[in-house]
């Protein structure tokens, strides 16, 4: 391989490089504290940030409006002017050429408008911070504080549920489930990005790095979900749409229970995603109440998924029953075909539909929503309830002062052991000493990029694996730079004692290091926590390092005695 070719793979992996660790770079030394604290925000509190601005933004824009019509549009409203120019365009209407508050407010149709454009805007600023954010290196629990719970399978609730002591295969696929649930619960109680995983068949371990409440937790971990199938009662339903019209705001809890619905059937509120995810309120919907004689409980539900309609290609969800739910699901459409049927989770009507004939296959389908809707109609229907009982085992809390003190601690420890290696580089090989610390800088900004691009959890075993690296990264660069003295003694010329230094070492890295790198796979595949995290930096380091050693050092090597005619190496002194 050419020296170009060369110069251009490492200029190419640079870049790339540069790119993956950008965001680490930007999120920790460029955002602020807020912008921090804004990308960590749940779904409800992104909801209630971008409103509260939008709310703040259009009474500023009126009272601008009021005393100032002429003035100009201020520097932080600027956003608004490319929503109101093409409002402007559609209605074929003249677009000024300086942008007042007037004109501005003048481009939207109502104040309604103008305040989700602003609410819009908001919202997608959070959204690009929180997708800074997922392309970083995360730091652990040890780090950044946090609670870690480990829960245990009941195997006896699930003996119950099935009326049969469970098989390995069904406790798999209970734990499985329950572990799709509570990733499904997470932004329900405000809790962002924690790290669920299975550590056995029956334990699952949680990690909510930045939050030490434990009540909260504990709702987040033991609230159980419902999920039944029910049927609508059609007529008092229509009745009771009519009522809401005539009486915006009208609440059963404040204006009581209407004659018209009957005994045996109750009130639910319907609610549909919003555009953060969160549910949102629609309306009041009658249902039968009595689920023996009128539903179906979710639990009969073995499988869902969304799939497409092959003439409309619209989105569909697609369920399948088990016996007993087969059964009672035939009779139960066959009694109601015309009735509409409700998706009902935690009291909430999440969906509902027409019965337009008998389903007695136990395979059932639903449409009439987008892609987003079917998903999440999918998702309710996978992870109403949890199918097995956890039982907490250990939670502790982890305090974020200690988090940061360890961080300062491992960043002195990197810094002071990577100068001084640095500096017995520089003294001991001189001017090969140089290169051998351009390349360990090179090397740990590998390490940085990739860390950053798998999204990896940097705890305080992991720093322990990145100090280590630092001292390994310069291992290779010895062995070669010794080699190289050698060869340099017999009397070879710089050209001829670099080549022969890099083809006799070769292989010496490459045993030491890939003995070190299998033994670093092993413990990353068969360890888990702090162990896992520790292989996993090693790992990284050891291939990072092997390449800019072999690689980097001899392109920097082979540009001075090929390209500058350096007649003389500076490898060691008296030599």
């Amino acid at each position: 391989m050419s020296k170009r070719v060369r110069l251009l793979t490492v200029l190419v992996f640079v870049i790339i490089g540069a790119v993956f660790v950008w965001p680490t770079v930007n999120w920790y030394f460029l955002l602020s504290p807020q912008e921090q604290e804004l990308a960590r925000s749940s779904r409800t509190q992104v909801r209630e940030y971008a409103q509260n601005q939008a709310r703040s933004a259009l009474l500023e824009l009126r009272r601008l409006s009021g005393s100032d019509p002429q003035g100009e549009l201020p520097q932080q409203y600027q956003f608004l002017i490319d929503k109101a120019r093409e409002n402007y365009r559609l209605e074929g209407r003249d677009r000024p050429s300086t942008w007042t508050v007037t004109d501005v407010l003048a481009g939207f149709r109502s104040e309604r408008e103008a305040f989700e454009a602003i609410e819009s805007y908001h919202r997608e600023e959070v959204q690009k911070l929180q997708s800074i954010r997922a392309r970083i290196i995360e730091l652990g629990l040890d780090l950044s504080g946090g609670v870690n719970v480990v829960l245990e399978a009941d195997r006896e609730s699930l003996a119950q549920r099935i009326g049969a002591e469970p098989t390995q295969e069904q406790m798999e696929e209970a734990v499985s489930l329950a572990l799709e649930i509570l990733s499904s619960r997470i932004d329900r109680f405000g809790i962002t990005e924690p790290q669920i995983r299975r550590m056995d068949q029956a334990r699952i371990s949680i990690e909510i790095p930045g939050d030490d409440d434990r009540q909260r937790v504990d709702s987040f971990l033991m609230g159980r979900g419902s999920l039944n199938f029910h049927i609508v009662d059609d007529e008092a339903t229509v009745e009771l749409t009519r009522l809401q019209q005539q009486q915006p705001g009208w609440s059963p809890e404040v204006d009581g229970v209407p004659d018209f619905v009957p005994a045996g059937s109750r009130i639910a509120e319907y609610v549909t995603r919003d555009q953060y995810g969160i549910d949102q309120f629609v309306r009041y919907i009658v249902i039968r109440e009595d689920v023996s004689e009128h539903g179906l409980p979710g639990q009969h539900i073995t499988e869902a998924q969304v799939g497409r309609d092959p003439l409309t290609n619209r989105p569909l969800v697609n369920f399948v029953l088990d016996g007993e739910g087969t059964r009672r699901f035939s009779v139960l459409t066959r009694d109601n075909v015309g009735s509409s049927m409700a998706i009902v989770m935690d009291d909430r009507v999440r969906a509902y539909a027409t019965i337009q004939e008998e389903i007695p296959t136990g395979q059932v389908r639903i449409s009439g929503f987008d892609q987003d809707q079917a998903q999440n109609i999918a998702r309710v229907l996978r992870t109403a309830a949890l199918p097995i009982d956890l039982n907490v085992l250990n939670q502790q809390t982890v305090g974020a002062q200690l988090g940061a003190e360890t961080i300062q601690a491992g960043l002195r420890a990197i810094g002071l052991g990577f100068a001084l290696v640095m500096v017995f580089m520089l003294l001991y090989y001189k001017g090969a000493g140089f290169i051998a610390d351009l390349v360990l800088i090179l090397n740990l900004f590998f390490i940085v990029s990739i860390l950053s691009v798998f999204n990896l959890t940097l705890t305080l075993t992991s720093i322990a694996g990145v100090i280590l690296t630092v001292g390994m990264a310069v291992d290779a660069n010895v062995i070669i730079f010794e080699r190289i003295k050698e060869e340099y003694r017999l009397g070879k010329s710089p050209q001829a004692a670099v080549r022969a230094g890099f083809d006799k070492a070769f292989w010496t890295v490459m045993d030491a290091n890939i003995t070190t790198f299998i033994a670093a796979v092993f413990l990353s595949q068969l360890g888990s926590g702090p162990i896992q995290g520790f292989a996993v930096t090693l790992s990284v380091g050891i291939v990072s390092s092997m390449f800019t050693a072999l690689f980097v050092s001899r392109l920097v090597f082979d540009f001075a005695t090929d390209v500058l005619r350096r007649s003389k190496l500076s490898i060691a002194w008296g030599l």
